[in-house]
């Protein structure tokens, strides 16, 4: 009886639990589902994803089988598709924390077949490592120090995969809407995109041999390209799971590489976050301190309208932002300048960010951008606190003191810049030799934020 395995953003063969159950019943037709809204929603996600699929359809042919592509909203897909191959079971990765699951069993039940959703390949499966009163980690350190006594499944091969007797009409690895939305800008960050799951394998690889030991020293310095792995987005899409690089780093980190520790916190930290966010499901919209929803934050703006085209006059928030809106990636030091900039010193809701940075990042996780804007805004669990405002200037000398990241996406002349430039919407009239004047000083910005701290405080 004919399967069919929805690869729900994890595009890859390996360590693919939903796809083993599928392979484990009978032919499999495997199947990606392009969904208008999420590249509405999501642009840079949704092409970063479009750019995977013919590579994820190539690794399927390489095993006598094809992917099987339409577009449409999920529900509708999924009741079309078990109807017209006739299978009795429709096997998928549960949707959190990019998606909702509601109505999907019911549009699958109303064609004769039964919905099986699968954990993702995660370290450890949703709220099972808790504090001993059975509650969700609030602070990380403990956290990381709790997980670090779990023992982690290991990632599942690739099954062995045999064809249905009929393959279904496919409709292409194209994503037109996510195409139209992302404009011209498709292109530009498509160029700085390394797509597939052998590609991603391979930039792990790249990683180990030789740059770990300097991971925890290098990672901070916006201008080494290479000091991280660059697999956020690979992760994101699923061209990876973080059970294989947990797997793959444990030689170096029992033998005591240097950086191996440092290294598998920060794929810890991603973990923290989809435990919170499930335990909290409106991360993305509600302040994890109740007592901060009475924080005057300013809604959309101008201010925050010159932050997003890069156009602060701040060096390191504006290389930053245009880095983002150009590549869809942003170096994480200065994700954390730029978001402080807007939360702190332009007194913006952290969510007017999180929209825009849920738009521009090709990495878009919901769970880790919920959590880490709540945390550089001070109204998230285990949050930097709100008087820990980042000088800008500082974090630029301090970080990139030789000024080469600034340079390359602010000189008019530079290659970053005319990259911004050329993806920038033309309504947005940008002129790479015009210096943008600061909406306010970072000394009366950081002033301003203070005392509207210290009035949130009096007041509760």
């Amino acid at each position: 009886m004919t399967v069919i395995c929805w690869f729900r953003r994890v595009l890859r063969l390996d360590d693919h639990p939903a796809l083993v159950a599928a392979a484990a019943e009978g032919p499999v037709v495997p199947l990606v589902i392009l969904d208008p809204a999420e590249a509405r929603d999501h642009p840079a996600s949704a092409m970063r994803q479009a750019l995977s699929l013919p590579l994820l359809d190539q690794a399927l042919q390489g095993r006598g089988s094809r992917l099987i592509v339409r577009r449409g909203s999920p529900a509708q897909v999924l009741q079309a598709m078990a109807r017209e191959t006739g299978a009795a079971t429709v096997h998928a990765s549960e949707g959190f924390p990019f998606a909702s699951d509601e109505g999907l069993a019911d549009a699958v039940a109303k064609s004769g077949a039964v919905l099986h959703l699968h954990p993702l390949a995660d370290l450890v499966p949703r709220a099972s490592v808790l504090t001993g009163s059975g509650g969700v980690y609030k602070v990380f350190s403990p956290f990381w120090k709790a997980l670090r006594k779990v023992d982690i499944a290991p990632p599942l091969p690739a099954p062995k995969l045999a064809a249905p007797p009929d393959w279904p009409a496919n409709d292409g690895t194209d994503w037109p809407e996510a195409r139209a939305a992302m404009n011209h800008g498709w292109d530009g960050v498509a160029r700085h995109v390394r797509a597939g799951e052998d590609e991603t394998h391979a930039r792990l690889e790249e990683f180990l041999d030789g740059r770990l030991p300097d991971y925890k020293q290098h990672r901070d310095f916006p201008w080494r390209p290479k000091a991280t792995t660059g697999l956020a987005d690979a992760l994101a899409v699923g061209e990876i799971s973080a059970r294989r690089i947990w797997a793959r780093l444990q030689p170096d980190f029992q033998s005591g590489t240097k950086g191996a520790d440092h290294f598998l916190s920060e794929l810890a930290w991603r973990e923290f976050a989809r435990e919170l966010m499930h335990a909290f499901p409106r991360l993305e919209r509600d302040c994890w301190r109740e007592e901060w929803a009475a924080f005057p934050w300013k809604s959309d703006n101008d201010d925050a309208e010159a932050w997003r085209r890069g156009q602060t006059g701040v060096d390191i928030v504006d290389a930053g932002m245009r880095e983002m809106f150009a590549t869809g990636q942003m170096h994480n030091r200065v994700r954390m300048v730029t978001a402080s900039y807007l939360t702190k010193h332009l007194l913006t809701d952290w969510r007017v960010g999180l929209d825009w940075f849920a738009r521009c990042l090709t990495d878009w996780d919901a769970a880790s951008n919920a959590m880490n804007w709540q945390w550089v805004s001070g109204c998230g669990p285990d949050a930097s606190p709100f008087f820990r405002v980042f000088n800008p200037d500082g974090q630029g000398d301090r970080f990139d003191g030789g000024g080469a990241y600034r340079d390359h996406w602010l000189k008019p002349d530079a290659p970053g810049a005319r990259d911004f430039a050329a993806a920038a919407p033309r309504s947005w009239g940008i002129d790479l030799n015009r210096h943008a004047v600061r909406a306010i000083s970072l000394a009366d910005g950081r002033a301003r934020a203070l005392t509207a701290y210290q009035q949130l405080r009096e007041r509760a």
